[in-house]
């Protein structure tokens, strides 16, 4: 089974090993200091139970990877519209392309239903060229519940004990496909799901990463730093429940409850991604995690007043740094 990573960052790394020791064919598409450190030195992951190290074909060409039975994008979103001539090259007729990536996807409302079925999301995909040159009948999607690190090209360090991919067909069937790479990445520690409504866990992962994104991004704390305070305990809570009031009103309601949230990630000391991004003056996803999101409560009439008030903020310093365009 031939498998491509497109975007070798932690995540993309850390799946790539999790793919290749289970016996795909695995290569990745890169650029710069991250390819030349993978054609030296390979893939090597570190988890809290194990360690494994790999070589792998990459290449800054699509082209010269050929044709896939699976890609696996886990680009960030802002580099979603660069990449889209490139992904073509890898797809043939029977390619399925495995969106890991954090926040709304591109391709919610395909195969949704409802008055809002088929809307298209033009901020993250302008022009609707993901959805014209990759289909959203191609789409799996996927959210990984692991707090990763990288630390050097190639290199990534992976603290969740017990991660979790979860994946899922817009359409919510169970398809051979989709199967057939469940078993691939499955193995050591990793738990893969195949669940039934992708989008439903797709929200529980935006209120995990609101929380810690939000009040991340004002303080360049993680959630360590933070959770021991009454005040920002409050402020969790208010996001966790106007997020998942947008949530319930698209149908996915998740049933996370925002005590057992702060419970389970208040020894985080991992900063989230997005927050290592605006440290760095990194584009960031603000977009499909915090803007889109509050688009779709204006869609459905839900009111969120304390995520209005945060995100204008971290907009705010964001743009001020270049991390994020000017409104």
């Amino acid at each position: 089974m031939k498998v491509c990573i497109y975007g070798a960052g932690a995540v993309g790394c850390f799946l790539a090993g999790r793919l290749a020791k289970g016996g795909a064919e695995v290569s990745a598409v890169a650029r710069g200091n991250t390819l030349e450190g993978i054609r030296a030195n390979g893939i090597r992951i570190e988890t809290p139970d194990y360690s494994y190290e790999t070589m792998i074909k990459v290449s800054e060409k699509p082209e010269d990877l050929g044709e896939q039975d699976y890609v696996v994008v886990t680009v960030k979103s802002p580099a979603l519209p660069e990449i889209v001539d490139g992904l073509a090259k890898l797809i043939g007729p029977k390619t399925k392309v495995v969106f890991v990536m954090n926040g709304i996807p591109w391709w919610f409302f395909y195969d949704y239903g409802g008055d809002l079925a088929g809307r298209r999301l033009e901020k993250l995909d302008p022009g609707g060229k993901l959805w014209s040159a990759v289909g959203p009948e191609r789409v799996i999607g996927g959210i990984l519940f692991c707090s990763c690190d990288l630390l050097k090209p190639g290199h990534v360090h992976a603290e969740t004990a017990g991660p979790n991919l979860y994946l899922g067909e817009p359409s919510g069937e169970e398809t051979d496909s989709i199967a057939t790479f469940a078993d691939a990445v499955r193995g050591d520690t990793l738990g893969v799901k195949i669940v039934p409504d992708i989008r439903t866990t797709i929200w529980s992962k935006i209120q995990l990463n609101m929380s810690s994104g939000l009040l991340g991004c004002l303080s360049n704390c993680p959630p360590q730093n933070l959770y021991s305070n009454a005040a920002c305990r409050d402020v969790v809570r208010k996001i966790v429940n106007e997020a998942g009031a947008i949530a319930k009103a698209l149908g996915c309601e998740t049933g996370v409850d925002a005590d057992q949230l702060i419970e389970r990630t208040k020894n985080q000391g991992h900063r989230s991604s997005i927050v290592q991004d605006l440290d760095a003056g990194r584009p960031m996803e603000i977009d499909p995690t915090f803007a889109i999101p509050l688009e779709m409560a204006r869609m459905t009439g839900v009111e969120t007043p304390t995520l209005d008030f945060l995100l204008c903020l971290v907009k705010a310093r964001a743009q001020r740094i270049g991390s994020y365009p000017a409104d």
